[in-house]
């Protein structure tokens, strides 16, 4: 039996997983947090730390696997781009395209060459750079770390003594030891999802972005979106253009990006790896997509000759489940209206477990089905209230 190694064995790698057993694989999965749910859908696990390249080309190459695929992480994209050029295997793009991809201050840099919207950006690696950086552009400013993802280490100055706090804080959980310090843009937040096959967009996915306590952790994704159809069009054009210029293998492509009130869309973050919190199901619910198995297909050199565009037909909110303050988790209060349009969900939160942080802290993931676009868009920003967990503070 062919090996497929999974980068990763998060809750949401297991439609990953699950895909990749159903393509007829033996799936090893990895990563440095043993109690990940999704190792227990594998049929082996072997610790791993998927950020570091290295680590991750010297396991596959003992297991002599047949086939890599990313987890929901940028790290995990990364060292499986590594590890395949080293190992001649198909299905990734070269290393040093991957790093233009899911590094931030390179991606800044290629999206200003090639006159991609994003926005205006330094990338830094001391303090000097940042004040350069504060100087010359204009405020409020965002900083974050080049190489971590689920809004981790993100933080907006107003003023140039706010920036160098948040440059002290970003520097220092960067693994790269770099940050971007970049102008705030105003606008909604969405997500963009597309299958890349001969450079060319064969699918595509739009969602509006929902926020939590944190502005910089998305905590729910709701379809079909509302963004213009205009700027959907100029996603799949600047896609494109990427692809063909980057030389991009098949497979997943992703971008958030704001849409300010008047313009194109703004690209803040590109990657080639699914994003996390079971978006992959969103897809699949929404559509009747087999996105997960396209993933993989494409991951594993299998080919996507099969990958054609399925519109939304139904209108859903993948939301997660979520505390309001640190404390004690007591168990759900759900709305009876809302509980009945559940579909689908995965809940892993135990009642007496302990909240530390409030703006991170998950209980599991529900996808919420709505009557229509117009109930959905009143209903997805309140699902935190109408779908709470129950806090005991001290």
């Amino acid at each position: 039996m062919k090996k497929l190694l999974l980068v990763g064995g998060g809750h949401s790698d297991i439609p990953l997983i699950r895909s990749a057993k159903r393509l007829g694989y033996r799936v090893i999965t990895s990563g440095n947090r043993s109690k990940d749910l999704g190792h227990s859908e594998s049929d082996a696990y072997i610790p791993c730390d998927f950020s570091d390249p290295q680590e991750v080309l010297e396991l596959a190459r003992s297991l002599e696997i047949d086939a890599l695929c990313a987890c929901c992480n940028d790290f995990s994209a990364l060292s499986c781009a590594y590890a395949a050029e080293k190992l001649g295997l198909p299905g990734h793009d070269s290393f040093e395209t991957a790093s233009i991809i899911h590094h931030k201050d390179a991606w800044r840099g290629y999206a200003s060459r090639y006159n991609y919207p994003s926005p205006r950006a330094h990338g830094c690696s001391d303090m000097k750079e940042v004040e350069r950086a504060a100087n010359e552009l204009r405020f409020p400013l965002i900083i974050k770390p080049v190489d971590l993802t689920g809004g981790k280490g993100i933080a907006r100055a107003e003023a140039p003594k706010d920036a160098l706090a948040c440059a002290e804080a970003a520097f220092a959980i960067s693994k790269a030891g770099r940050i971007v310090v970049e102008e705030f843009i105003t606008g909604s937040r969405h997500g963009f999802t597309a299958m890349l096959r001969d450079r060319r967009v064969v699918f595509y996915f739009a969602d509006d972005e929902h926020y939590h306590l944190s502005p910089y952790l998305v905590s729910a994704a709701s379809t079909p979106s509302s963004c213009p159809l205009a700027s959907i069009n100029r996603l799949i054009e600047y896609s494109e253009a990427i692809a063909s210029d980057l030389r991009l293998v098949d497979g997943i492509f992703h971008i958030q990006f704001i849409q300010p009130k008047v313009g194109d869309p703004v690209i803040i973050e590109i990657c080639r790896r699914p994003p996390g919190d079971l978006y992959i199901d969103l897809v699949r619910h929404t559509t009747g997509a087999p996105y997960a198995e396209w993933i993989v297909r494409a991951a594993s050199g299998m080919g996507i000759p099969d990958v054609h565009h399925m519109a939304e037909r139904r209108c859903i909110t993948r939301h997660c489940l979520m505390a309001h303050t640190p404390g004690i988790f007591a168990g759900f209060n759900f709305d009876p209206e809302v509980e009945m349009n559940i579909i689908d969900h995965m809940i892993w939160g135990r009642e007496g477990e302990i909240v530390h942080n409030a703006d991170t802290h998950k209980f599991g993931i529900v996808f919420v089905e709505h009557r229509d676009a117009e109930h959905m868009r009143e209903q997805a920003p309140n699902l935190q209230t109408l779908l709470s967990a129950r806090i005991l503070t001290q």
